[in-house]
Parts: C-alpha cells; sequence; structure tokens
C-alpha cells in the first residue's frame, strides 16, 4: 500500500512537472516574441556605433516599446558583451580625443549627456593626461594660426587673432589658463614667421 501510495504521487509530481514544462514553453515563446523586435532594433543600432545602455534605453523608449522588454533586452546584450558601458566610454574618449581634438572637460560632458556612470567615465578620462591635453590644443592652434598671412597693424588686431584662436579652444573645452598660454604662444612663433619671410617689423606683438 505504501509502495502504491509512493508511486502515485511520484505519477501525479511527474504530471505537474510535465504540464509546468509545457506552460514554460509558451511563456518563453511569449517572452521571445516580445523581445524579438526590441532586440532587432537594438541591434541594428549598435551596428551603426557603439552605445552605452542609457543611450540604447532612450533610443528604444522613444520607439515606443514596452520599458519592462527594453530591460530584459538590454540585459540580454550586456549578458553577451554587446553593450558595455566601461569599454564604450574608453574607446568614446581616445578616439574623440585624438581625432576630434576634444579636450578631457567637453569629452566628460559627453558621456554624462550618454548616461555614463561617474566612476566610468573618471576611468575612461584617466587616458588623457596633461601632456595630451597640451599636444592637442597646439595642433589645433597651428592649424588655425596657418590662415594668419600677414603682421598685425596694431595692438587691436593682434588680440582679434588671439581671440579667435582661444575660441577654437573654448569651443571644445580645454582649460581658459592653458589656452591662454598656448594661444599667445602659437600666435608669437606664427608672427615670427612672417617676419622672417618677408623681413617686415610693422605691426604689434
Amino acid at each position: 500500500m505504501e509502495n502504491q501510495d509512493a508511486i502515485a504521487r511520484l505519477r501525479q509530481a511527474l504530471a505537474e512537472y510535465a504540464e509546468g514544462e509545457r506552460e514554460n514553453t509558451i511563456l518563453d515563446a511569449r517572452e521571445e516574441e516580445a523581445k524579438a523586435p526590441v532586440r532587432e532594433r537594438a541591434l541594428k543600432l549598435l551596428n551603426q556605433r557603439a552605445r552605452s545602455r542609457e543611450e540604447l534605453r532612450t533610443r528604444l523608449r522613444d520607439l515606443d516599446f514596452p520599458t519592462g522588454v527594453i530591460e530584459e533586452v538590454l540585459d540580454d546584450l550586456e549578458g553577451v558583451g554587446l553593450i558595455n558601458d566601461r569599454h564604450f566610454a574608453e574607446q568614446w574618449v581616445r578616439q574623440r580625443h585624438e581625432r576630434r581634438g576634444k579636450s578631457a572637460r567637453m569629452l566628460d560632458r559627453e558621456l554624462i549627456a550618454k548616461g555614463v556612470a561617474s566612476d566610468i567615465r573618471e576611468d575612461a578620462l584617466s587616458q588623457i593626461t596633461r601632456e595630451d591635453e597640451e599636444s592637442i590644443a597646439w595642433a589645433i592652434l597651428e592649424k588655425k594660426a596657418r590662415r594668419i598671412t600677414s603682421i598685425p597693424r596694431d595692438s587691436a588686431e593682434y588680440d582679434k587673432h588671439l581671440r579667435r584662436l582661444l575660441g577654437m579652444l573654448a569651443r571644445r573645452g580645454f582649460p581658459q589658463g592653458m589656452s591662454m598660454a598656448l594661444a599667445h604662444r602659437c600666435l608669437d612663433e606664427r608672427l615670427e614667421e612672417l617676419r622672417q619671410s618677408t623681413g617686415g617689423e610693422d605691426g604689434e606683438g
């Protein structure tokens, strides 16, 4: 009698397990159906360029996908390494500093706008040294200064050239003190080149 009861309980347990498996299969299919279009859109966005989790979340919400499904898809993508805010921030800083001439301050603002956490931003920005900032700023100034083709007639014209050089660095977020020192030096070097090439002594610097 006891064995029969045990067998009956086992059969009941197996029947309940089988029913649960069928229900889970149905639920999994429904879940996949809901996630598929969200995942497809997220992958298209990632195919264009790397993005932060918050950036993807915002874009997907703008498309009116359900918030819960968005988070599940983002978790899945993060789990397989397709979303990685730390890697994203490091690449963003490196590329935009070297290729676009952006300062650390400007890049920090950009990462904030993309929802990157403060500790990740700090680590990514630590790639940029003071020497890196000065080197990039100097390259920007030299390119701009080459457009100056004549020696200023007076201090007002000199100051106009100086303001334009400073404006180039200000728009990229470089520190004011560093910018002023570099802009003065770059302008003076450019004017000296012009004096040597023309033999002219006119103008003020």
